[in-house]
């Protein structure tokens, strides 16, 4: 079976350094909050671009932490989409605020500034704005639409570890910038860890007391809002040693989307309208087709492994607790049709090459 993500290939040429870094955190007892995490925020911070970076426990409090930041509470709206897999929508709730979600447009499943122009109401205090599939949204339309209406920024990167567009990177081009280091993710830990990045030293701050339970002093809360949520010392040395090589990552990570553009070629099946630039990290390879299910069985007999990222939209989640919006069709038809094929940095050649063939001889129920 060609696996749809092998860490155990992705980590065996850095071994060394993983047990390296990993013997350094042992040998030196300081578990969390301590060197290494200070020496990734820096690092970090210097890798994206930002004046500031605070390492948390994972993407999702990420976001909530970041809401928290701004002061978004109960009564506010935060604008978002609903395809990208309930992150965003579960930091809003917990932050206590509401979900208005946008269209996507058609071609990139990516939020429509139209469509947010749109969406903004008096009670929109936020916006997340999610990099999915690790293509750059379109971030120079949709931060000119905040900054005209007043609405904050937030940039979901948790996809586009080093995306670059017009030479900056994902996570500078708002207030706060957003990122998960899931195993999987470009840039991935060996368990959970996360982080936000700003250029404002107050929202810096106001993280960093967030983040441990609103102490401005150990054991003083003062703060309202504050919840555990750090990185450990291990995952940060594990991220350390990464960093550098998340830039090559990312090349292999292009090449593997031309090779399947180049290859792929059955009438049924959309591909993604890959940006082949900087601005496209490829975290995930996402076609369409509207019989998936029948093409993802063709795959596995075929010893092709996928998954469906993302099968149901935020608002038709069982909990969801209302009613369905209205005026999401795109939306809804990509959740319907997205199936993710293999794509890592270590996937070969010949491996894209069997995926690409294997698609091409699926045989749909009805023919285009």
């Amino acid at each position: 079976m060609i696996a749809l993500n092998d860490l155990a290939r992705h980590h065996a040429s850095i071994n060394a350094e993983l047990q390296a870094a990993m013997a350094r955190v042992h040998a030196r007892g300081w578990y969390i909050l301590g060197p290494e995490v200070a020496a990734f925020e820096r690092e970090f911070a210097a890798y994206v671009g930002a004046a500031e970076c605070v390492a948390v426990g994972n993407g999702t409090d990420a976001l909530e932490l970041a809401l928290r930041a701004l002061a978004i509470g109960p009564g506010d709206a935060v604008a978002t989409v609903a395809n990208a897999g309930m992150y965003a929508t579960t930091a809003i709730r917990a932050a206590g605020a509401t979900p208005a979600y946008v269209e996507i447009d058609v071609s990139t499943l990516q939020m429509d500034p139209a469509a947010l122009i749109a969406a903004l109401t008096p009670r929109t205090r936020a916006l997340i704005v999610t990099h999915l599939y690790g293509r750059f949204a379109d971030i120079v339309r949709l931060s000119r639409i905040a900054q005209e209406r007043g609405v904050a920024l937030i940039e979901d990167c948790a996809q586009a570890h080093g995306a670059r567009i017009g030479g900056r990177i994902a996570g500078t081009h708002g207030a706060l910038g957003c990122f998960s280091f899931y195993p999987t993710k470009n840039l991935g830990a060996l368990g959970d860890a996360g982080a936000v990045v700003t250029g404002d030293p107050d929202l810096a701050a106001k993280l960093r007391a967030l983040r441990t339970y609103g102490w401005g002093a150990k054991y003083h809360c003062t703060m309202e809002g504050g919840m555990n949520s750090r990185m450990d010392e291990l995952q940060a040395a594990v991220l350390r040693a990464k960093l550098p090589r998340l830039d090559g990552w990312n090349r292999r990570r292009r090449e593997i989307a031309a090779r399947y553009a180049a290859t792929i070629r059955h009438p049924a099946i959309a591909l993604p309208s890959s940006a082949a630039d900087e601005s496209d990290v490829v975290h995930l390879y996402v076609l369409r087709a509207k019989e998936r299910e029948s093409l993802r069985a063709h795959l596995a007999e075929a010893g092709v492994a996928t998954d469906v990222h993302y099968p149901v939209p935020d608002h038709r989640q069982p909990g969801a607790g209302e009613a369905p919006p209205q005026g999401l069709a795109h939306t809804e038809r990509a959740c319907a049709e997205v199936l993710s094929l293999p794509c890592y940095p270590e996937l070969t050649d010949p491996e894209i090459d069997v995926v690409a063939t294997a698609c091409n001889r699926w045989q749909p129920a009805t023919r285009s």
